[in-house]
């Protein structure tokens, strides 16, 4: 499909260092799902090029975090990056569809995600009982929670996560991932129908 002369390339370039992390992040969120990432977290550096793939977006990832103490810091960190370099490359959110679902089954786990790119951050894990413990790699399962509960504070939208199923942990955040991923490529995707901000209020 041809761009409109109206469309912009939402692109977005956030650097972000604190004492516990430095932080650099690139998102092309009208890309094909190139990834470069180097989160210092095996298991997460998987999870974010699915996040790239299936949300079809163009991502670089670069962080260097206090590791030694643990990922926390990095995985949290990373959220909250990814979330002000979409939020920056969303703009003032006009034609967009912003509503996306998603249900995405991985083997015997299955977990939905539901967005509203509302403005208005909100999030909401039901099926925590799945991710609870142990770990993936060096990767703290629970910290999955906190990577989507920071990247809908600073992207400023409203996800529900839905963990239906799942015995392996690695398929449960695998799934959880990838349904976050075509939710949001759902809600970014340009609607030809829409020519202004999808909201009564005019602005979100």
């Amino acid at each position: 499909m041809a761009k409109r002369k109206t469309d912009r390339e939402r692109t977005a370039e956030i650097t972000r260092k604190t004492r516990e992390t430095e932080i650099h992040i690139t998102v092309n969120l009208d890309g094909i799902g190139k990834a470069t990432i180097a989160s210092g977290v095996g298991f997460f550096d998987h999870m974010l090029e699915a996040l790239a793939k299936h949300g079809a977006m163009d991502l670089k990832v670069s962080c260097k975090g206090d590791t030694h103490v643990d990922d926390h810091h990095s995985i949290e960190d990373i959220g909250i990056v990814l979330g002000q370099a979409m939020a920056k490359a969303l703009g003032d959110k006009a034609g967009i569809r912003r509503y996306g679902f998603a249900s995405v089954p991985l083997d015997e786990a299955l977990s939905q995600a539901t967005i509203d790119l509302s403005g208005r951050a909100h999030f909401t894990l039901t099926g925590r009982e799945h991710l609870r413990g142990g770990k993936v790699g060096t990767f703290d399962i629970e910290l999955i929670e906190d990577f989507l509960a920071a990247l809908a504070q600073s992207t400023g939208m409203t996800l529900h996560v839905e963990v239906r199923s799942g015995r392996n942990a690695h398929h449960v955040i695998e799934a959880t991932i990838k349904a976050v991923a075509r939710a949001l490529r759902q809600a970014v995707e340009r609607d030809e129908r829409i020519s202004g901000v999808p909201s009564t209020k005019g602005v979100l």
